[in-house]
C-alpha cells in the first residue's frame, strides 16, 4: 500500500515553511504498539527517547488546528481501546492525563470554545481517568475541574456534552479535595439539577448526573451541604419515583445508581440521620420487598440491603455497664483501679483486632513488616530472665529423676508425690457456697420427667449436704448411667466442690457431670442456604421500622438475681440458665414468640472478648424452630459462615442412653450488627444467628460455642487416668505447679515408662530421657486443645506398643491446662487479670501470671540441668480456619520470606523442625502441612512458641492449632471435627514424636507391627514453604459480613461502554434502549471516543507538526 502524503497547512502562512517528517501511519502504529508492549518484556517502562507516544501527547499539549488534534485523539483512543488496561497505565506513566487535561483546558478556555475537540476530548478524558488514581489531583493542578463545571453550566440542555462533563466530573471526585472544591462553587446544584424524576428521555445523561452526584458526596462538606438543602430527602423521593414508574424495569440502571447514590451519603453521620428521618429504611425495606417478587431485580435488592444495614441507629448494648459482670481484685491493684483503666483498655479493640492471637491476624497489617528481621533477634539465646538460685524450687517437678523405684511400687509414693490428692478427692461435706433456690428433697416420682429445677436443686447441686443428696445421684446414676471411659460423675461432683469461681458456683452443667461420648457417625458441615443472612437482616429491619411487633421481654439476667423466667411468670417462653462452671450468658431477651437475643459476658475484669457461650435452655416446644441471635460477638468473620455448627446437649436423650454432644442448628450466619458499647468504644459487635429446632418437648438442653471441657473435667479425668495406669509400668504423677490468682491448682504431670529394674543401668536409661513438654488452653474459649490433650494423654497412658516405645523414650511434662479461672469463669481470651496470658512470656510476672511464670521458670530449669526439651508444643484452637496444623519457628524461613538483604545461606540451622509437621501430614487424617508456618512475626515476639525457642533454645518449639469446624483436605473433607477427631489428633502428634528418637528405641514384633507407618519415614522433606497462614483462608463469605463504605459499582469497562454510546445524536435513542437492557452490558472497549463523521479522514491522514525537528504523516494503515 502506498503512503499519502500531505504538507502541513494553516491559517496563517509561517514565515519559514519546515516541511514536516512524513511515515506510513502503519509503521507509526507498529513503533507505538511496540513501544506499549515493551512492558511487559523490560523490567522498567522506559521509553526510547523517540518513541511515538511520547510524540504525541507532547504535540496534543500544543497542537494548534482541530483536523490533527482530532486525528490525534483518535490514535489514542484505538491505541487504548486496542488492548487490555496495561496500555492505559502505560499511557497515564507517561504523561497522559496531564497532556489531556492540558489540551482540555486550553481548549475550552478559547475564544469559542469548539465541541467538535471537546467532547471526544471529553470522552477519552473520562477513560484514562477512572484509571489513574490521581485525577483529581492533577485536575486540580491543571486548573481542570472548575473549567470542566463551567462547561457542564454552559451545555445542561444539550444531553451528550453534559453527559460527558458529568464522567469527567464523577472521574475528577475520585480526591475528596476536588470534590469539595466542586460543592464550594455550586457544583452540587448544577449536577442535582439534572436528575430528573422518571423520564423516558436522556437517560444516560439523568444516570451520568446521578453518579457525579455521588461522587461529590465523597466530601463531608458536601454531605452536610446535601442534608442542608434536602437532597437526601430528594433522592428518596427520586428513588420511589423511578421505582414505581418503572413498572416494565426498563431503568435498572438508573435505580441502582440512585441507591448507590445513597449509599455514598450514608458514609456521612449527617447523610445517615437525614436519611433515617426521611423515612428512608421504612422506604427501602418496602421497595425491596416489592424487588423480591420480581425476578430481574437481583442487583437492586444486596445494595438497598446494605443501605438499611448501614443506616440502622446505632444501639448500645441492653446493658447496665459494659464492664463484665464479674470482677476480681488483684494484687497490688483494687477494683477502683481497674474501672479507671477500662476505658483505656478497650480502646485498644478500635481496629477489630482483639483476635492478635498466635492463631489469628488483624487483616489490615502489612504481613512482610511484621516479619522480623534482626538476626540477634532470631538466634535463640537461653540466658535465664531470673537468677540460677531461684530455679531451685522446680527440682520437687522432676520427681522421677530421684525417685527410688523401690519394689517397683508406686502405690506407697502416692500420698509423697501427687500433692493435691485432697483437691481432686473433694468431700461433699465440705463448706461452699450453696445455691438457695430449694433445699427440701424430690417426692417419688417418674425420673423420665425431671424437670430442670429438681436437677439444679437436687442432682447437680455440689454443695448439698447429708445421705438424701448421695441417695438421689445414686438412684440417677443406678437407673440410667452408662459407662464413659475416664468419667464417673460422682467423683467429677466431689472434685467440682474444690473448684473456686469467682460467682461462687454450686450448680453442675449436667453434660459435664453425667458424661460425653462422641456420637456414632461424623457429622458434615452445614450448608449455608442462599441470601440466609438477607432473611435474617430483614427481619432486623423490621424491628425497627414495626416496633409495635417485638415483645423485647428480659427473661434472663445476671445481674439481676432475683428469678426473671419462672414457668408461672412466663409460660410460653424458654428458660436460660449459665451460672455454672465455664458457662458464659450474661441475659437473655425475648424478641418475638420463637426468637431470643442473647448477651455474652465480657472477660473478667474486663468489657472485651466476647465469643465464647455456654448456657442452659429449657421449656421448649417440640417440633418448634427457634432463632437464637448472640449480639455481642466481636470477632471480625468466624467459621459460623462457612459451615460450622454451635453443639447441643440433650438431657432427655442423655438419659435414654445417648450423651451426645451433636452440631445442631440451621440458618446460620454471622454478620455485623448496629449495637455498640455503652461507653462509646468504637469497635464492632457482630452477630451469631442460628435456628433450633429441638426434638423434645420440655426438655433440657445445653448449647455451647464448642465441646465444653471444664477445669473440673480435666482434675476428674487425670484422676481416673492415675488410677488406670499400671504403676509398676507406667510412671504417672499429677503435681502442683503452682495456684492461680483464685486459689485453683494449676497441674503439671508426668508420664513416663519405669525402668525394668533398679539396675544403675535402667535408672540411668530412664534419667537420661529426653524430655517432652506439652501445654494446653492458655486461651479458655480454646476446648478444643483440650480435648486434643485429652486424645495425648490417654494415648501415652495405654498399652498400645507405640505408647510403651515413647513412654520408654521420653519423660512428657504436661500442663493440660495453663488458664484454670479463666475456663472456670466462662472467659474466652483472658486470665483473671484481663489480659492474654500468650503474650506475658518475655516478662511474665509471678504475681499476676503465675502459671506463666512458673512453666516458664520449670523451662529454665530443665534447661539448666542439661535436659532442655526437645520438643515443645502448645495446643491452641482457630476460629478462622479448618484442618489441624503446626506453627513453628524458623530464622532461615523468616528471613527468606522478609526479603532481608542477609545472606541466609552463611547461617547453619537444623531443618529437623519439619520432621513432626512431615509425619503428621502423612498418619493424621486432620492435618494440613500446606497450611503450616514458621516464620517469626514481631507482633509475636511474647508467645510461649516464640520465646521457648529463643530463650530457652527448643528447636521444635510449636503451636499447635486445631479447627473448631472441620477439615477441607483429605478423608474427613467436608466433615466438621467432633471430638473422637480431636482426640485421635492428640494421639497422632503424640505417634509423630516417635520419629524423633527412631534409632534410640527398642524395636519388638509388637511395635514394627502397629508402627509400620511412622518407622518406615525417609527423611525427604516435603515441598513446602511458609507462608502467610495467620490470614483467613476462606473464600469471602457469600454474603457481605461487613456494610462499610460501598464501592463504585460502575468499573472502567462499563464506564467505557457509556461513554462510546455518547458519539452521536442519531445513536442516542438506540444507546438509551441499550442502556436500559439491565445497565451492564458485555464489556466492549471499541473506540467511539472521536465522533464516527471524523473517523475515517483521521483514518486516512495524520499530519503532526512538532516542531522545526518533527513532522509525522500516518496514511492508511490497520491496527491489527
Amino acid at each position: 500500500m502506498e503512503d499519502t502524503r500531505e504538507e502541513a497547512s494553516g491559517s496563517e502562512a509561517p514565515a519559514q515553511v519546515i516541511q514536516p517528517r512524513t511515515f506510513s501511519k502503519s509503521s507509526l502504529i507498529r513503533k507505538l504498539r511496540q513501544h506499549l508492549n515493551s512492558s511487559r518484556s523490560r523490567p522498567t517502562m522506559a521509553a526510547p527517547s523517540s518513541g511515538g507516544l511520547e510524540v504525541l501527547l507532547g504535540t496534543l499539549q500544543n497542537a494548534g488546528d482541530i483536523e490533527n488534534m482530532l486525528n490525534i485523539l483518535n490514535v489514542l483512543d484505538e491505541l487504548m481501546s486496542a488492548g487490555t488496561d496495561r496500555r492505559i497505565h502505560h499511557m497515564i506513566s507517561k504523561g497522559g492525563s496531564e497532556a489531556l487535561l492540558t489540551a482540555l483546558v486550553n481548549s475550552a478556555r478559547s475564544f469559542t470554545p469548539n465541541y467538535t475537540i471537546l467532547l471526544p476530548l471529553l470522552h477519552l478524558l473520562a477513560k484514562v481517568g477512572h484509571r489513574d488514581r490521581q485525577i483529581g489531583l492533577k485536575a486540580q493542578k491543571a486548573d481542570a475541574v472548575l473549567v470542566v463545571l463551567g462547561l457542564l453550566r454552559q451545555n445542561t440542555e444539550s444531553a451528550r456534552r453534559a453527559a460527558a462533563c458529568l464522567w469527567v466530573l464523577r472521574v475528577f471526585c475520585s480526591s475528596a479535595t476536588a470534590a469539595e472544591l466542586l460543592g464550594k462553587n455550586r457544583g452540587l446544584d448544577v449536577v442535582f439539577k439534572l436528575i430528573s424524576p422518571y423520564s423516558t428521555k436522556h437517560l444516560r445523561t439523568i444516570k451520568a448526573a446521578i453518579d457525579a452526584f455521588a461522587a461529590m458526596l465523597r466530601s463531608k462538606v458536601n454531605c452536610r451541604t446535601a442534608v442542608v438543602k434536602g437532597y437526601i430527602a430528594d433522592l428518596l423521593k427520586l428513588y420511589e419515583d423511578w421505582h414505581s414508574n418503572d413498572v416494565n424495569l426498563k431503568n435498572i440502571p438508573i435505580r441502582r445508581a440512585l441507591l448507590h447514590c445513597l449509599q455514598r451519603a450514608a458514609n456521612s453521620a449527617v447523610c445517615r440521620d437525614a436519611l433515617v428521618a426521611e423515612g428512608g429504611i421504612r422506604l427501602l425495606f418496602q421497595t425491596t420487598q416489592t424487588c423480591l417478587t420480581m425476578k430481574g431485580l437481583e442487583s437492586l435488592v444486596e445494595p438497598a440491603i446494605q443501605l438499611m444495614r448501614k443506616c440502622s441507629p446505632k444501639v448500645p448494648l441492653p446493658l447496665t455497664s459494659d464492664k463484665s459482670a464479674f470482677s476480681f481484685p488483684l494484687p497490688g491493684r483494687s477494683v477502683d483501679d481497674w474501672d479507671a483503666d477500662l476505658g483505656l483498655y478497650d480502646g485498644s479493640l478500635e481496629d477489630d483486632s482483639d483476635e492478635d492471637a498466635e492463631n489469628e491476624e488483624p487483616d489490615n497489617r502489612d504481613y512482610e513488616d511484621d516479619l522480623e528481621t534482626d538476626v540477634n533477634k532470631l538466634r535463640p539465646r537461653p540466658e535465664p530472665d531470673r537468677p540460677l538460685e531461684q530455679l531451685g524450687q522446680y527440682v520437687r517437678l522432676c520427681p522421677e529423676l530421684h525417685h527410688d523405684f523401690q519394689d517397683l511400687d508406686s502405690s506407697s509414693e502416692v500420698d509423697e508425690s501427687s500433692d493435691d490428692d485432697g483437691t481432686l478427692e473433694g468431700d461433699l461435706n465440705d463448706e461452699t457456697p450453696s445455691d438457695q433456690r430449694g433445699s427440701e428433697l424430690p417426692s417419688d416420682r417418674d425420673e423420665n420427667h425431671v424437670q430442670t429445677s429438681d436437677f439444679h436443686k437436687h442432682y447437680l447441686n455440689c454443695s448439698r449436704k447429708g445421705q438424701g443428696h448421695s441417695s438421689m445421684v445414686d438412684r440417677l446414676l443406678e437407673k440410667y448411667g452408662i459407662c464413659i471411659p475416664n468419667h464417673d460423675p460422682r467423683l467429677y461432683a466431689a472434685t467440682a466442690a474444690n473448684t473456686k469461681s469467682i460467682a461462687g458456683y454450686s450448680i453442675l452443667a449436667f453434660p459435664d457431670f453425667w458424661g460425653h461420648l462422641p456420637p456414632q457417625e461424623q457429622e458434615p458441615m452445614a450448608k449455608r442456604p442462599p441470601h440466609v443472612q438477607r432473611k435474617k437482616v430483614f427481619q432486623d429491619v423490621q424491628r425497627l421500622i414495626c416496633p409495635e411487633d417485638i415483645i423485647n421481654k428480659v427473661v434472663f439476667d445476671m445481674d439481676d438475681p432475683s428469678p426473671q423466667c419462672s414457668p408461672d411468670m412466663c409460660p410460653s417462653s424458654l428458660r436460660f440458665f449459665s451460672k455454672f462452671e465455664s458457662g458464659n450468658l450474661r441475659k437473655a431477651i425475648q424478641v418475638r414468640s420463637h426468637e431470643y437475643d442473647l448477651i455474652l459476658n465480657a472477660d473478667v475484669n474486663s468489657s472485651a472478648h466476647c465469643q465464647w457461650f455456654y448456657f442452659e435452655v429449657s421449656g421448649m416446644v417440640a417440633g418448634k424452630p427457634y432463632r437464637f441471635n448472640i449480639i455481642n460477638c466481636e470477632k471480625g468473620n468466624s467459621q459460623y459462615n462457612y459451615g460450622m455448627q454451635p453443639v447441643l446437649y440433650s438431657v432427655r436423650e442423655a438419659l435414654e442412653g445417648k450423651p451426645h454432644w451433636v452440631r445442631t442448628g440451621s440458618e446460620i450466619c454471622y454478620y455485623r450488627n448496629h449495637f455498640c458499647a455503652r461507653r462509646g468504644q468504637k469497635h464492632s459487635f457482630y452477630t451469631l444467628t442460628f435456628t433450633v429446632t429441638f426434638r423434645h418437648e420440655d426438655d433440657v438442653c445445653y448449647l455451647a460455642y464448642h465441646y465444653p471441657y471444664t477445669y473440673t473435667t480435666l482434675q476428674t479425668h487425670l484422676k481416673m487416668l492415675e488410677k488406670s495406669v499400671d504403676p509398676q509400668k507406667v510412671f504417672f504423677r499429677q503435681q502442683n505447679l503452682c495456684d492461680t490468682l483464685a486459689g485453683n491448682s494449676c497441674s503439671l504431670v508426668t508420664i513416663t515408662a519405669c525402668p525394668t529394674s533398679r539396675a544403675w543401668k535402667h535408672l540411668h536409661q530412664l534419667r537420661n530421657r529426653p524430655c517432652v513438654v506439652l501445654t494446653a488452653r492458655v486461651h479458655p474459649g480454646e476446648s478444643n486443645a483440650s480435648w486434643v490433650l485429652k486424645g495425648t494423654l490417654e494415648f501415652l497412658c495405654s498399652s498400645d506398643p507405640v505408647a510403651e516405645s515413647l513412654r520408654e523414650a521420653y519423660i512428657f511434662k504436661i500442663i493440660p491446662m495453663l488458664n484454670p479461672d479463666g475456663v472456670i469463669n466462662g472467659n474466652n481470651r483472658c486470665s483473671l487479670t484481663a489480659e492474654d496470658l500468650n503474650r506475658q512470656w518475655l516478662k511474665p510476672d509471678p504475681n499476676l501470671s503465675p502459671t506463666i511464670y512458673h512453666t516458664k521458670g520449670f523451662l529454665y530449669y530443665l534447661n539448666s540441668i542439661g535436659r532442655t526439651p526437645l520438643v515443645f508444643c502448645d495446643y491452641h484452637g482457630h476460629s478462622r480456619k479448618k484442618n489441624v496444623f503446626l506453627y513453628g519457628c524458623s530464622m532461615k524461613e523468616t528471613l527468606w520470606q522478609s526479603g532481608s538483604p542477609i545472606n541466609t545461606a552463611s547461617l547453619k540451622e537444623d531443618p529437623g523442625y519439619r520432621t513432626v509437621a512431615k509425619t503428621l501430614d502423612r498418619i493424621a487424617p486432620a492435618f494440613s502441612f500446606n497450611n503450616c508456618n514458621y516464620l517469626v512475626e514481631k507482633s509475636r515476639a511474647s508467645t510461649a512458641r516464640v520465646v521457648v525457642w529463643r530463650e530457652i533454645g527448643v528447636l521444635r518449639s510449636y503451636t499447635m492449632e486445631s479447627t473448631y469446624n472441620g477439615c477441607n483436605q483429605g478423608i474427613y473433607k467436608g466433615l466438621q471435627t467432633g471430638t473422637r477427631e480431636l482426640e485421635e489428633m492428640g494421639m497422632k502428634f503424640s505417634q509423630s514424636l516417635l520419629t524423633l528418637r527412631r534409632n534410640a528405641i527398642h524395636y519388638n514384633s509388637r511395635l514394627i507391627h502397629h508402627a509400620s507407618a511412622l518407622l518406615d519415614l525417609d527423611d525427604r522433606l516435603l515441598d513446602h514453604k511458609s507462608n502467610n497462614c495467620f490470614e483467613d483462608d476462606e473464600p469471602p463469605c457469600m454474603e457481605e459480613i461487613e456494610y462499610s463504605s460501598s464501592s463504585d459499582p460502575l468499573g472502567p469497562n462499563e464506564l467505557d461502554t457509556e461513554v462510546n454510546g455518547n458519539t452521536s445524536s442519531d445513536e442516542e435513542d438506540e444507546e438509551d434502549a441499550g442502556i436500559r437492557r439491565n445497565g451492564r452490558r458485555r464489556s466492549d472497549r471499541k473506540s467511539h471516543a472521536v465522533p464516527h463523521c471524523l473517523k475515517q479522514d483521521a483514518l486516512e491522514t495524520l499530519t503532526i507538526k512538532a516542531g522545526p525537528c518533527n513532522g509525522i504523516n500516518i496514511s492508511n494503515g490497520c491496527l491489527y
